[in-house]
């Protein structure tokens, strides 16, 4: 009888402690975190709006050297670079019917100005929200940024920034993704350690499929565009790696545009200030 007591109590204790390490509470660590991959995200609800933009698409808003996108529908609001000035945000903004306030994550891809003048003159308007940087930016920047009120959250690795919601980092840029139920949407702000490099972390952090890379591809360099063999190696890339729809812009030059185009056909998206994606019309 004593042996079976025992080995019930030795039974009850092992599942006692199995429980306790599955939670985490034995380690410290608190509860388990769910994987990765899960997509949490409704393609449905998931807007993509150009704020600012090189190329044109609606008229009436102006068009300038850099990028800026807000991304609704996902747990939290996220404005995704700001431009080389924040006249060119804010107007573009209110022609949008954007309101600053409803803003709650700011992301900055990388430190050039055309992706990062305007945020001051929105944090004015809303410092209510958390900036996501690089740790390479500027200390100088950063203290601009908090001295403002707004909250800073230093990135150094791909993490996930809000439910469903990626930073994905390589070299000295950080690319934003979205995990929707219908695949991965990738958007680039300038893309300097190489576009592909990057839809290959967002594959890696999402075990996923990509369903749409957009933004600035930096085709187009300092002296010009690159070679158009080059830009047809990266056509190619997205087409291995399963890139359903491509929306080039920004720095990725005229002849990418074409390119892309002449490739993805009915899947190319025709992006420019003012555009607004829906993502539940991709198939």
């Amino acid at each position: 009888m004593k042996l079976r007591i025992r080995a019930v109590s030795l039974c009850l204790s092992v599942l006692f402690l199995c429980l306790i390490a599955c939670l985490g509470i034995a380690s410290g660590q608190g509860p388990v975190k769910k994987p990765v991959a899960t997509p949490s995200t409704k393609s449905r609800d998931i807007q993509v709006v150009i704020i600012v933009d090189n190329y044109p698409y609606k008229e009436g808003v102006d068009t300038e050297h850099g990028f800026s996108c807000l991304v609704t529908g996902t747990e939290k609001t996220i404005l995704f670079d700001t431009g080389p000035s924040d006249r060119t945000l804010l107007n573009n903004m209110k022609k949008l019917e954007i309101k600053p306030e409803e803003v709650q994550l700011v992301v900055l891809s990388h430190e050039h100005f055309d992706h990062t003048r305007g945020l001051q003159g929105f944090l004015e308007k809303n410092h209510n929200v958390t900036v996501y940087l690089l740790e390479s930016f500027q200390k100088a920047f950063e203290e601009q940024v908090t001295a403002s009120g707004a909250k800073v959250v230093k990135v150094r690795d791909s993490l996930e920034i809000c439910d469903g919601v990626y930073s994905i980092v390589v070299g000295d840029e950080q690319a934003l993704l979205i995990h929707s139920d219908k695949g991965g949407v990738l958007i680039a702000g300038c893309a300097h350690p190489g576009i592909v490099n990057m839809i290959r972390k967002a594959k890696e952090v999402t075990k996923g499929d990509i369903l749409a890379a957009m933004g600035g591809f930096h085709l187009q360099g300092n002296f010009g565009e690159v070679s158009t063999s080059e830009i047809e190696t990266t056509v190619s890339s997205f087409k291995d790696l399963g890139v359903r729809y491509v929306g080039a812009t920004h720095c990725s030059g005229n002849e990418a545009r074409r390119l892309f185009k002449e490739n993805y056909k009915e899947h190319y998206l025709d992006l420019g200030t003012g555009k607004v994606l829906m993502v539940k019309e991709l198939k």
